[in-house]
């Protein structure tokens, strides 16, 4: 009887050693802070649904209490790893499932990976929620989503140093363009190499909460293409391709561009693979109430244009005005009446943007000799120095 009794003491010790599997934590609040915080565990329900707000059900709920502990009971069942989303929001808020997008300082959620039988213990700042958030002892999964916070705060920062948030200056859009590319450039870089598919569609939709993807077509293609290969078992890789459809998406580099009907500025209209330079042709979609256009129509493709046209280099300009007389004018005053220029003058309707699956400007598609892509959005010193290669 006492061996009995000293073995159940003993199985009992190390049961109460042992943490039980759940998620639960610890909120550090600032000692000024009014605020009398809930955590609130979210299914995203969707690839969409990842970051994104109002979209979300909540599965769970618990009020952060005096020293900023919390426990949360209502965990999905999951044989296999979910991802799930813990927001923090101030006791009442109207809208449990909001999620910010603001800054990833101080975002107000982070997602974790869970699977049954897993401990997930975190701790964070609730002025700091995401650039603060840690997991004790992480699953390999978390680990990839920690590093992928870290990688996107950094290049977030990197960001701001370019972009002017306080006025809005056209002449500058590519520029930001560019740094917001870079910063996109990083988290792709992420999702190309992390073996998990939910830190990877975690990373996709981080490079555009809006789902905006038409700068980076072969990128999502690519992905689909890759997950369908390697987790087609997955619904959100279903919905992951339905934003990777190729045929949906801008034509991408390496396609044949659409031989489309053009109404010319001399009145003719012809086909556009007519127009093509016996090398290398530059379709530029442009318009002449578009700053960033007229900069690069002056700065560099005038004098691309004067350097390599004898050569077998070609301009298509594509303008998306409205108004004739102010078309002519634009091309006048740029010096641009060297080259090829058409327009449906339908202004943002422009019937070439929807055969090239597009809708934003500055857009250009450099083309080879036999029509197809080899280059897309290039722009000043990029550009110049993609031509001046390509002559080499």
């Amino acid at each position: 009887m006492k061996s009995w009794l000293v073995l159940l003491g003993y199985a009992l010790l190390i049961t109460g050693c042992t943490a039980s599997t759940g998620i639960s934590g610890k909120i550090e609040l600032s000692a000024e802070s009014r605020w009398k915080p809930t955590v609130y565990l979210i299914d995203p329900g969707s690839f969409d649904g990842i970051g994104r707000s109002y979209i979300g059900t909540v599965i769970d709920s618990v009020h952060v209490d005096s020293e900023g502990r919390f426990v949360l009971e209502k965990i999905p069942d999951a044989p296999e790893p979910v991802l799930l989303q813990l927001a923090i929001q101030q006791k009442g808020e109207r809208f449990a499932n909001q999620l910010t997008n603001d800054h990833p300082e101080t975002d107000n959620y982070f997602p974790v990976i869970w699977q049954n039988g897993q401990t997930v213990t975190i701790s964070a700042n609730a002025a700091a929620f995401q650039a603060s958030f840690s997991i004790a002892d992480p699953s390999p999964e978390n680990a990839a989503l920690l590093a992928l916070r870290d990688l996107r705060e950094e290049a977030y920062r990197d960001y701001l140093t370019v972009i002017d948030t306080e006025t809005h200056d056209e002449s500058r859009l590519l520029d930001e363009e560019k740094a917001k590319l870079h910063f996109q450039q990083a988290l792709m870089n992420f999702a190309e190499e992390t073996p998990y598919l939910l830190p990877a569609l975690t990373a996709i939709r981080w490079i555009s909460v809006e789902a905006d993807y038409e700068r980076i077509p072969e990128f999502m293609v690519a992905q689909c293409e890759r997950w369908q290969s390697e987790r087609s078992d997955h619904p959100w890789v279903a919905q992951l391709c339905r934003h990777g459809d190729r045929n949906t998406l801008p034509v991408l580099q390496g396609d044949p561009i659409p031989d489309f009907s053009l109404p010319m500025l001399s009145g003719d209209t012809l086909a556009l693979r007519q127009l093509l330079g016996e090398k290398l042709t530059i379709l530029d979609l442009w318009a002449s109430w578009c700053a960033p256009c007229r900069k690069e129509n002056r700065n560099f493709l005038v004098p691309l244009w004067e350097q390599y046209h004898e050569a077998g280099f070609q301009i298509i300009g594509y303008a998306l005005d409205a108004s004739q007389k102010v078309w002519n004018g634009a091309i006048e005053k740029d010096g641009a009446d060297r080259w090829w220029h058409a327009s449906h003058l339908q202004g943002d309707d422009a019937p070439l943007l929807e055969q090239l699956r597009i809708r934003t400007i500055p857009a250009n598609f450099l083309i080879d000799a036999e029509g197809r892509v080899v280059a897309k959005n290039l722009h000043g010193e990029e550009l110049e120095q993609f031509v001046r290669d390509y002559f080499k």
